[in-house]
C-alpha cells in the first residue's frame, strides 16, 4: 500500500459516497485508475464494506454505552459468540484490558439497559458486568 491507496482510503472514510470521478478530481488521476486501486484495496481486504454513521438518539436510542464482561474462562468463547446475537449489541469485541470481552449496547432508556443487563447476567458462566454510559461523543470515525 502507497500514499496514494492511503489518500484514497482516507477520503473514503470522511465520505464512503464519493464517485470515484471525484476522487480522480481530488488526487488528479484519471477515473479509471482510482477504480482499480480500490477494487484493489477491496481485494486486498483494506476495504472491508462500505457504511453509514447514524445518530442514536435520532432513533431514539438515548442510552449508549460500553460494557465490559468477564466471564469464566471455559465459557470465553460461547458468550462471546452468544453477544452478537443480540440486536442490543452493536459491537463485541475481546480483549486484553480490564475486561474480557467489551460491548457496545444501545437502549432507549436506562431501565431498558438496566432489565437488558440483569438478562445477560443470567447466562451461564458470566461473572461481571461493567457498564459505563457515554456522556458525550468526541470523536468517531
Amino acid at each position: 500500500m502507497d500514499k496514494k491507496d492511503l489518500e484514497i482510503v482516507e477520503i473514503l472514510r470522511q465520505n464512503a459516497r464519493i464517485s470515484f470521478t471525484d476522487i480522480a478530481k481530488r488526487m488528479r488521476t484519471s477515473e479509471a485508475t482510482i477504480r482499480k486501486r480500490v477494487r484493489n484495496l477491496e481485494d486486498k481486504g483494506v476495504i472491508k464494506g462500505y457504511t453509514i454513521i447514524v445518530d442514536p438518539v435520532k432513533l431514539g436510542f438515548n442510552i449508549v454505552s460500553i460494557v465490559g464482561f468477564d466471564v469464566e474462562p471455559s465459557k470465553f468463547l460461547e458468550i462471546a459468540k452468544r453477544l452478537t446475537e443480540f440486536k442490543e449489541i452493536r459491537y463485541v469485541a475481546t480483549s486484553t484490558g480490564d475486561h474480557m470481552i467489551m460491548t457496545g449496547i444501545w437502549t432507549k432508556n436506562t431501565a431498558d439497559l438496566a432489565y437488558f443487563l440483569q438478562k445477560i447476567g443470567k447466562v451461564e458462566g458470566m461473572k461481571k458486568i461493567c457498564p459505563a454510559i457515554i456522556t458525550e461523543k468526541l470523536k468517531e470515525i
